[in-house]
């Protein structure tokens, strides 16, 4: 009896604002030599609505314009609850007159993740663990850790001019602040509340939850790359 050939690495990963997330998706990718998806996700989006890419960028929890939006909606329901909020009649009218509903842009959004769940590749944010939480082979990471720690970080990361998550958005002249770490949080945890229902925080939604302030980001890579081979099938297959 033949069994089904191993599938490519599958990874979603959920990040913490300044635990790594920007660091280590693009890391574990590179090592499978598959896509990473972050940056093309508005503009895949952007191109299957007919919508301009702003336009895309504003429901968007990775983009600076999505996280204000983002964060306007969680200061306007300050639980972050958002299960009595029916999202497909929320929209804004874009330019050309057409009205442009969220759930379009969440849509969207879940068929380019679950192209990358057929053929391999890495995810970060957009709530991928919920949105591939049935594929048999995929692994589902959460990076966080100790706020304190997590800014301590972010501080370094200006300090010393590496801006690898400085595509995180908010940081001015003056650099990283515990609030914008805070409101960093809130914004990210609002996008899957408002539109899956589910606590990001969950760790009943990963198959691996790693504090990113007690271990290299190396180290935090070694240790998915690991675990994405034994998941995908591709490991050594010993107990």
């Amino acid at each position: 009896m033949s069994s089904d050939p191993p599938h490519d690495p599958v990874v979603t990963v959920s990040a913490t604002y300044g635990a790594g997330g920007s660091v280590v998706g693009p890391a574990v990718a590179a090592r499978f030599d598959v896509d990473f998806l972050d940056r093309a996700v508005p503009s895949t989006v952007a191109e299957r609505i007919g919508c301009s890419l702003d336009e895309a960028r504003d429901r968007d929890d990775r983009a600076p314009s999505g996280f204000e939006r983002l964060l306007a909606s969680a200061a306007r329901l300050p639980t972050v609850t958002f299960g009595s909020v029916d999202t497909a009649f929320i929209g804004a009218t874009n330019r050309e007159g057409r009205l442009l509903y969220d759930h379009e842009f969440v849509e969207r959004t879940e068929q380019v993740i679950q192209e990358v769940g057929r053929k391999g590749g890495v995810v970060l944010g957009r709530a991928g663990a919920t949105v591939l939480a049935d594929h048999p082979a995929a692994l589902h990471v959460r990076l966080d850790g100790d706020p304190a720690a997590r800014f301590d970080r972010m501080c370094r990361l200006w300090e010393y001019g590496d801006r690898e998550e400085a595509r995180d958005p908010g940081w001015g002249e003056e650099g990283p602040t515990r609030r914008l770490l805070e409101e960093n949080d809130r914004a990210r945890a609002a996008y899957v509340r408002r539109f899956y229902r589910v606590d990001p925080a969950d760790p009943g939604l990963y198959h691996l939850v790693i504090d990113t302030t007690v271990l290299s980001l190396e180290t935090c890579v070694d240790l998915v790359v690991r675990a994405a081979l034994d998941r995908s099938g591709l490991g050594t297959g010993s107990l």
